[in-house]
């Protein structure tokens, strides 16, 4: 037995949930940003002026590089040691944080989001790597394993009530300075609490497979922006083009190398990439709503950031419960009758909005109905990836686990974002009397149309508005059916894909 291993059976059983309770912290902050800067958008868009494609940038700049490198980061925790990884990433996340909080243009907020996502992938894998680390006892380790999962969840869930929280009291940065005192507490105490893991010998990173990665994801994200924001034409096609064939050769190297960056043969397995399938839906589905419920609370029905977060508060709540109760519950239910049962809660939110249209009401119960369902997927699906890979590969299952996470993030703004935007542009009827200017911004987004009408008086502000809720509504209602589609479909994956034999959990 390592040194480590000795160390780690040595440590009193309360030391030991301190240490998970430490780990929470970046898992926490993590998912909070990936969903706090919606609540922002308004105040961003009246203090920097960005264009609608630079909003959508300032949302994924941050999970696109973070997904990008998950990878990456996991196999350089693996082998120079993840707690040395995740102090290294956390000082330089809280560093990066407050300098983006002080931005003064879109261009630098988008740069520091992105160098957020560089160091935010330090932090994700090795907090679950070295959850194996602490907690030897399985079922200890199952249940730190559940909260883990949970705490993705209630983070997506937190970022609109903390956004709001935050927006009321102080300018839109503090959202960023919020990694100063969550990230100091695991810097002083988590070279006292966590162990060190053992070091691979597996051999150098592939660089070639680190650089195809990111730039697969990064065309192929980039060809959906431009044909939301700019519609589709031959810069977007070329983008589309250069992913699939950089991913092609990517997933061509990852089965001739002896030591995968990514090992795709856990994909032969249908519950394991069913089961990674089903995690990145869930969280596109739950990013999308975010995304356009926040600028609706705030925007068309002029709710104050702290007003709007709290009427969210209900399926936070759910988001919270239901993380932790369908433990005991997927001991009951096969796992491919569970997650489509889960799905459907998904299915239902997404049909009230398609339905009864964007009021308070619908969005708040929709919210609850899509927390139910999120926030239980979160936690059965972790753990049919870690059960389905071999144990040799349960680190390598557990990064593609939450790289498909971050790119769920990524598509939800992008994919279902891009649905709302580019409805919103074509079909927007500007008023004439504005300037050229003015309906340039007015065009590019709803903040930007708000943005306008302030400048405006009496009627003209008030016939502008009209016309750029009517355009967003209908955005909105055109995402909701879509969503639910994809959600059908889904569930459809689930039941073909997951195996009926053996509870999840």
């Amino acid at each position: 037995m390592s040194l480590a291993a000795d160390k780690v059976k040595q440590q009193p059983h309360s030391r030991r949930w301190l240490a998970l309770a430490i780990l929470m912290l970046p898992v926490l902050l993590v998912t909070v940003d990936n969903t706090v800067l919606g609540f922002a958008l308004p105040k961003i868009a009246e203090a920097l002026h960005p264009s609608a494609s630079q909003q959508l940038w300032m949302i994924d700049a941050y999970s696109l590089v973070l997904a990008g490198l998950l990878i990456t980061m996991g196999s350089l925790g693996d082998r120079k040691g993840h707690r040395k990884l995740l102090l290294i990433g956390s000082l330089g996340f809280t560093v990066v944080s407050v300098l983006t909080a002080y931005s003064g243009t879109a261009s630098q907020l988008i740069v520091g989001r992105a160098c957020m996502g560089i160091f935010g992938a330090m932090l994700m894998p090795s907090t679950l790597a070295l959850i194996r680390s602490v907690f030897e006892d399985r079922e200890e380790r199952r249940m730190a394993v559940a909260i883990w999962a949970t705490t993705l969840t209630v983070g997506s869930a937190l970022g609109p009530l903390v956004g709001g929280v935050l927006l009321e009291f102080f300018a839109w940065g503090s959202i960023f300075l919020l990694a100063v005192p969550v990230l100091v507490p695991l810097l002083v105490l988590g070279p006292w609490l966590l162990p060190e893991s053992e070091p691979d010998a597996s051999g150098p990173m592939d660089a070639i497979s680190t650089v195809q990665s990111i730039v697969a994801l990064s065309a192929l994200v980039y060809s959906i922006k431009h044909v939301a924001s700019e519609g589709p034409d031959a810069l977007a096609l070329v983008a589309f083009c250069v992913a699939m064939v950089v991913g092609w050769r990517f997933v061509r190297r990852q089965l001739h190398l002896s030591a995968p960056l990514m090992d795709l043969s856990l994909f032969r397995n249908k519950t394991f990439s069913g089961s990674v399938t089903i995690n990145l839906m869930s969280l596109a589905f739950l990013i999308g709503f975010v995304f356009f419920s926040t600028q609706f609370l705030q925007i068309v029905l002029r709710m104050s950031p702290l007003s709007a977060s709290l009427a969210l508060i209900p399926g936070q709540i759910m988001a919270i419960a239901v993380g932790i109760l369908i433990v005991p519950i997927a001991q009951r239910i096969s796992v491919n009758t569970l997650i489509p049962i889960l799905l459907a809660f998904t299915a239902g939110a997404f049909l009230l909005v398609a339905s009864l249209g964007s009021s308070l009401t619908v969005i708040v119960a929709a919210f609850a109905l899509l927390n139910i369902g999120v926030g239980a997927i979160a936690t059965v699906s972790n753990d049919v990836i870690l059960s389905a890979a071999p144990p040799s590969k349960a680190g390598a299952a557990s990064a593609i686990s939450e790289t498909a996470y971050e790119v769920g993030v990524v598509l939800g703004t992008t994919l279902l974002g891009g649905i709302v935007t580019a409805y919103y542009r074509g079909t927007l009827q500007l008023p004439n009397f504005l300037t050229p200017l003015q309906m340039s911004l007015a065009s590019e987004t709803l903040a930007g149309a708000h943005a306008v009408s302030r400048t405006l008086v009496g009627d003209q502000a008030s016939e502008l508005m009209h016309s750029a809720t009517q355009a967003f509504e209908g955005g909105t209602h055109l995402m909701a059916w879509a969503t639910f589609s994809l959600t059908v479909l889904a569930i459809v994956i689930a039941r073909r894909t997951l195996k009926a034999r053996q509870p999840p959990v």
